[in-house]
């Protein structure tokens, strides 16, 4: 009975000892799985300085400029994003501006083939009109810009639109705006109605 006793005494910290082991190895093996999970949504290419010019039959359409671009080529997450920032330019055929859009953040989702423009967001096109906004969606596919947070567009002439969400083509002109208000000046000495 003495020997039995002791044989157990032994066998239990052995049988202790596996136990933890495997325990622990299960522990890693969930922080592995979190780690590799984590690491799969990170960007698989980093950028700096980006300078990117987009064509279309030979034909300069539009520069990028971002002084950071991370990126994830896949094509159920694929992303190209620009956490410091990006200035894009618009050219018409005969390489004329007809328009840019600054922001603070850009990311381009691959699949939904959209640039969500974020932060500080300003937008002006060839009629002298300047747009801001906290964000402006830009719809590659449907070749259509749009919000729905607040914006304000200075018209050039001293007027000031305002209002909650606005659309527009890929020229930033017209714009549609919806919920509208605005500060318009009239020159009383042109009123016809003043007369």
């Amino acid at each position: 009975m003495y020997s039995r006793a002791k044989k157990l005494l032994v066998c239990l910290p052995a049988l202790l000892t596996c136990m933890l082991l495997l325990s622990a190895c299960e522990n890693s093996l969930n922080d592995i799985q979190k780690i590799a999970s984590n690491e799969a949504d990170q960007p698989i290419s980093t950028s700096k300085g980006v300078d990117v010019i987009y064509s279309d039959s030979a034909k300069v359409k539009a520069r990028m400029l971002a002084p950071l671009m991370l990126e994830r080529d896949d094509p159920a997450k694929g992303y190209q994003e620009m956490p410091k920032g990006v200035n894009i330019t618009f050219y018409d055929d005969l390489m004329k501006v007809k328009g840019t859009i600054t922001s603070d953040y850009a990311i381009r989702l691959q699949k939904e083939n959209t640039i969500t423009f974020r932060k500080n967001v300003v937008a002006t096109n060839a009629e002298g009109e300047t747009f801001k906004s906290e964000e402006l969606i830009y719809d590659q596919t449907a070749k259509k810009i749009h919000t729905e947070k607040p914006v304000e567009i200075n018209m050039g002439n001293g007027n000031i639109m305002q209002g909650i969400g606005a659309v527009s083509n890929e020229s930033l002109y017209p714009w549609t705006i919806k919920q509208s208000t605005g500060v318009f000046h009239v020159d009383e000495k042109q009123n016809p109605l003043k007369q």
